[in-house]
């Protein structure tokens, strides 16, 4: 058996560490300033020598790349851009020989306008077979010129566009709740359900070992498509995590359960009510959903302590792990989010954010890696985090290429700063991110002060972003008490907190504005920056061993 079949351990995500990997930005391969499968299978050695145990690959598949390839036309086919099918199978073998699972996307609310479905539903006539997988209907008014009802999409404006008849005269109006360019399919109908557990079976038999699962909550429509009203009663919203929902996810898991030692089904879902986002979580559901609140949550030590044990115990009924997440390609960068006077994050407060001091961003983006890292639950981490990429916020508009920055009239600074070419190596772009010597720059441009964020520079800097991580995965992987043992708050004083798991591994955060002292320990694992005079300093973590409890 490969080191990625989950037979070997079934239930190895429950702490493990996965890497989000953005294709088009990770390392490009052949040199057209595209990122590729061949560009990822060329640093397969740099990800296991930072300590992961799984990839996680945004969507690669054949798209016409309207949201970054979150318009998937063809599921079963790589997008050239990337590479082809026989590749991706061969990155999976050999991410697995290192000891590295491969999980893939799945995108079921949407799909690309040039799907095959949605190109025979266009030709199609109203009321026909192929137009009831998507969400056609009759415009209002007496031209039919309004849309069906006043749904906002998540990118701004309408979720409805109007399509055309086959002769060219005006038709059917099709919801999307993204872009126009993303049609929303209909899970009432089987096909559509049968068609995704078919995908679910066609990646776990090329050697996936589980699918995170795109905007997870927004699937089923109330059929009536009726307002969204100002009052929502759980589980009745019209579009969002409707109770018939979990029927879905029980199917998938039987998919998933029918492999020996099953594969992982994680859910992106942003929910407010950790008593519904649980459901999805029960044993015959998802393995695990992306915990979006600490994501969210400010830098202030009440409000993070909150967000932690709010979440250990809406996920304790279940038994299932949480997960620490603190980026990824939708949200902002930590280094710069940390260093805004509103450290937490939302789009809409992204809209308004202001300057940035990027060295405090610094400094509680290490001490907020160790917080993450020390907790109870699997770890995710983006590209580009492991080396303190800050937010670039400067890219002409001319080269900006996010449907949420155009679909908002140029009001949302849009997702591409979080989403440029990573740079490995040189003192200039593409910083290694291209072959030497090759043509295209790099989809997206990079900053000219980049250097001394290269993996390169960064690898045998004791002091670096790099080095901090690498360390702390490899004291995480050495320590057996961190895979399930809930955090004993000790008291630590205002402005810190200070955790135990097991018996003698314990957590400090200095959140406040001067250096304290440091409980009794016999010595210091780990601290996000140097201590001073034996003291730890604002915006700093520290991991000690402490003397043994109990």
């Amino acid at each position: 058996m490969s080191a990625q079949d989950p037979t070997l351990d079934p239930e190895w995500w429950r702490d493990a560490v996965i890497y989000q990997i953005y294709v088009r930005s990770f390392a490009d391969g052949n040199g057209d300033g595209v990122g590729d499968l061949a560009g990822v299978r060329s640093r397969l050695v740099y990800l296991q020598q930072l300590g992961v145990d799984a990839i996680w690959f945004t969507p690669w598949y054949a798209s016409p790349m309207a949201d970054g390839g979150y318009d998937v036309a063809d599921y079963r086919r790589i997008d050239p851009a990337f590479g082809d099918l026989e590749q991706a199978r061969s990155l999976i073998a050999e991410a697995a020989e290192l000891g590295i699972r491969t999980i893939v996307d799945i995108v079921p609310n949407h799909v690309s306008d040039q799907h095959a479905w949605f190109q025979e539903a266009l030709q199609a006539e109203p009321g026909s077979p192929a137009r009831d997988r998507f969400w056609f209907r009759p415009g209002r008014g007496p031209s039919g010129d309004e849309a069906p009802n006043g749904w906002t999409s998540n990118f701004g404006g309408s979720t409805w566009t109007r399509a055309k008849n086959p002769d060219g005269t005006p038709g059917e109006w099709y919801l999307h709740l993204f872009a126009p360019e993303q049609p929303d399919l209909n899970w009432n109908h089987p096909d559509v359900r049968a068609e995704h557990e078919d995908l679910l079976r066609f990646w776990f038999d090329l050697g996936a070992a589980g699918v995170r699962i795109d905007s997870a909550a927004l699937l089923l429509k109330d059929p009536q498509l009726p307002e969204v009203p100002a009052a929502v009663v759980p589980g009745s919203h019209p579009y969002e995590d409707r109770d018939e929902l979990h029927e879905v996810y029980r199917s998938w898991r039987a998919v998933a359960d029918s492999y020996p030692g099953g594969r992982l089904l994680v859910g992106e879902i942003w929910l407010p009510d950790a008593e519904r986002f649980a459901k999805y979580l029960r044993p015959d559901e998802l393995h695990t959903a992306f915990n979006f609140d600490f994501l969210s949550c400010p830098w202030q030590r009440d409000a993070l302590v909150a967000s932690i044990a709010s979440t250990l115990s809406a996920h304790a009924p279940v038994h299932a792990p949480a997960t620490w997440v603190l980026s990824n390609h939708d949200v902002t960068r930590p280094v710069t989010r940390y260093g805004r006077a509103d450290t937490s994050f939302s789009f809409a407060a992204k809209r308004a954010a202001t300057w940035t001091d990027l060295d405090l961003g610094n400094r509680r983006a290490r001490a907020a890696a160790l917080l993450a890292m020390a907790l109870p639950g699997s770890l995710y981490l983006y590209q580009g985090e492991e080396l303190g990429l800050p937010e670039v916020e400067d890219i002409a508009e001319d080269a900006l290429q996010d449907p949420m920055h155009f679909r908002s009239g140029g009001i949302d600074p849009g997702r591409d700063g979080c989403r440029v070419p990573l740079p490995w190596s040189g003192d200039a772009p593409p910083y290694g991110f291209s072959p030497a010597g090759t043509g295209p720059s790099p989809w997206l441009p990079q900053p000219d002060d980049w250097s001394g964020f290269t993996v390169s520079d960064q690898i045998s800097d004791i002091t670096s972003m790099l080095t901090l991580y690498r360390s702390a995965l490899a004291i995480r992987r050495s320590q057996p008490h961190l895979r399930d043992s809930a955090p004993d708050w000790l008291e630590a004083g205002d402005g810190a907190l200070l955790f135990r798991r097991g018996t003698d591994f314990g957590c400090l955060v200095n959140f406040g504005p001067e250096s304290i002292g440091l409980p009794p320990h016999d010595r210091v694992l780990l601290a996000s920056n140097p201590l001073v005079s034996g003291a730890l300093p604002a915006d700093t973590a520290a991991w000690l061993r402490l003397p043994a409890s109990g």
